[in-house]
């Protein structure tokens, strides 16, 4: 039974939050992502699934502001410097793959019977893959800002671009009689009338109104003025003929260079992520599963011959164009399904009378199915790329080193420790696992050998039995308690320094017998600490007594700890991790401040 769609719409608010509030993290621990989780949320509560929404359409007409936001962020994103350094990924690598993709799938559009014109808007409609759907997964694997990611992103802006003059071509394709823009000519005038607009008024309106607006210091104001200039955008280009979203990628890139960028950003965020989770759920409802059910062979056919066409031509071009095996099925996966500009573009088509009605519906379910399936086919590339293979050129594997010191890590921790050893003059032996930071440091005059100091053989041929001391710099607390018992089994009378990661890996190894270790944090903060007591007004003698008092307290603390046995237990925490901390800088410090003594700092 459908609920109401008048009366009482915070049922209906109520119903569309808590779908996605139950699928979205569900599907996300499943790994199948947040996108998938939407469609799968609104085809559940759509009119072909339990049936509490009847009207998808009602829907997908609020929820298409989700992609004008989600394109003026992008914008925002993109400056013209940016655009003209990846001019030639835009309308090079974007173009070859538009138009490769799109000659091959208008084939298969003419293979099935339909006319030349509707074959075209067939092809062209998946060619232009979701951009919101890649992003999400590009920015969910953290690729984004990757030499890859920027040219999956390069390809997605030209195919939005492409909807530009795609919309104008539905109006000149149209049948005698059925145009209904009237005059290609005068709505092609309107159309750039309303761009030349939207330039000027990015020139010279847009920065002197917030700069008024930011000294009225009035946060609603500068909201409702985000939202005003996206919508506002949206509109007029929508008064041209052209795409919504479209006017807003201008605004964000006209307001790319602006001061306000990232005030702009963070305006309008909130709503883009939850419009763009609507228009999700949106789409999940307008699968017609009784439509899906009818013309099953048909539409599934579609669905395989289309996505494999597709991942065919995405693949070939990025070859031709040097790409790796494995970046080529990486942009194949990815860009495989077709994206919600096709709604806009079959919509059109279907107005112009290129195809009819029956025809638009099975093309939307294609499209809709292969936006679902593109999560599936990400996580399929776990077993289609090859294994990445180590290259070990131009680096050294550890073999009869004797040096004094034997450092294991090279990172950022370790490299500080290993200018105190050369600035001393002493030989030093340098093991990594990272074949790039061997060769890096190689370019600054260091060398460094690969080896695990995790396996006996390779702490053995480094030297470790002849060392004065190991010095253990990295930052992954298990293999630092494996390496450290592994040392004091072998060679016990080897001096063992360590970098410790919390208080409760400071425990684990004093229980082990090092020689020394330390809180890879704890210096540092105390350092930190006296500046801002110096910065605050202390004097600096005093706030140099109240740090020092501070680490001798944390030192009569941590004796007696280890005296005592206190924590023994904790300290087993490391050698049962399954995914221990890594010590990037996006993680957060187990190590807290508060007003009493922590006693796991």
């Amino acid at each position: 039974m459908a609920l109401p769609s008048e009366g009482n719409q915070l049922i209906n608010v109520v119903v569309l939050l808590g779908a996605a509030v139950v699928a979205v993290p569900l599907f996300k621990r499943l790994g199948l992502g947040s996108v998938l989780g939407y469609l799968a949320a609104g085809l559940v509560i759509g009119p072909f699934g339990i049936g509490l929404f009847s009207d998808p359409k009602s829907i997908l007409h609020v929820a298409e502001l989700g992609v004008v936001m989600f394109l003026f962020i992008i914008g925002l994103e993109m400056q013209p410097s940016r655009l003209w350094k990846l001019r030639g990924e835009i309308f090079g690598l974007g173009v070859a793959q538009v138009l490769a993709c799109g000659g091959l799938l208008t084939v298969v559009g003419l293979l099935a019977g339909l006319s030349g014109p509707a074959a075209f808007m067939a092809a062209m409609g998946f060619v232009l893959s979701s951009t919101a759907i890649v992003m999400q997964i590009l920015s969910e694997r953290g690729d984004s800002t990757s030499a890859q990611g920027q040219r999956i992103v390069s390809i997605l802006l030209l195919e939005d671009l492409a909807i530009v003059p795609l919309l104008a071509l539905a109006a000149l394709l149209a049948p005698a009689g059925n145009a209904e823009h009237g005059d290609p000519w005068i709505q092609s005038a309107i159309a750039l009338g309303c761009i030349l607009a939207l330039l000027a008024a990015g020139r010279w309106l847009l920065n002197p109104l917030f700069r008024l607006l930011a000294a009225a210091h009035a946060r609603e104001v500068m909201t409702a003025a985000a939202l005003l200039v996206v919508l506002g955008a949206a509109l007029l280009m929508e008064f041209g003929g052209l795409s919504m979203a479209m006017g807003a990628f201008l605004a964000g890139v006209l307001l790319s260079e602006s001061t306000f960028r990232h005030q702009l950003e963070a305006e309008v965020e909130p709503f883009r992520g939850i419009l763009l989770g609507l228009f999700f759920l949106g789409v999940g409802m307008s699968l017609d599963l009784s439509a899906v059910a009818r013309e099953w062979p048909l539409i599934l056919t579609a669905v395989v011959v289309f996505m494999l066409v597709k991942s065919v031509g995405v693949y070939a071009v990025a070859r031709l164009l040097r790409a790796s095996h494995a970046e080529a099925l990486t942009r194949a996966a990815l860009l495989a399904q077709g994206g919600e500009f096709a709604f806009v573009l079959y919509g059109a088509a279907a107005v112009a009378g290129i195809f009819d009605a029956h025809t638009a519906a099975i093309l939307t379910a294609v499209v809709i199915i292969s936006m679902a399936l593109t999560p599936l086919c990400v996580l399929a590339l776990r077993w289609l790329l090859p294994k990445p293979v180590l290259s070990m050129d131009d680096v050294d594997v550890a073999k009869d080193l004797d040096g004094c010191a034997l450092i294991v890590g090279f990172g950022r921790f370790g490299q500080i420790v290993t200018q105190t050893m050369l600035a001393r003059d002493l030989k030093v032996s340098i093991l990594d696992i990272d074949t790039d930071a061997i060769r890096a440091a190689a370019k600054w005059g260091v060398k460094v050998y690969y080896g695990d100091g995790t396996r006996i053989d390779m702490l053995r041929t480094a030297g470790a039995e002849n060392a004065c001391a190991i010095l253990i710099c990295i930052d992954n607390p298990q293999a630092v308690n494996h390496m450290v018992k592994l040392i004091k089994s072998e060679f016990p009378l080897v001096r063992v320094v360590v970098r410790a990661y919390d208080r409760i890996h400071s425990l684990a190894l004093a229980k082990e017998g090092v020689d020394y270790q330390v809180r890879e944090t704890l210096e540092s903060a105390l350092v930190f600490g006296a500046a801002a007591l110096r910065a605050i007004g202390v004097p600096a003698d005093e706030a140099s007594e109240v740090v020092e008092d501070v680490r001798r307290r944390d030192t009569d603390r941590f004796e007696l700890e280890v005296a005592g046995g206190l924590f023994a237990g904790r300290s087993l925490l490391y050698g049962n991790m399954t995914s221990p901390p890594d010590g990037k800088n996006d993680k957060p410090d187990r190590e807290t401040t508060e007003a009493a003594p922590n006693p796991l700092a």
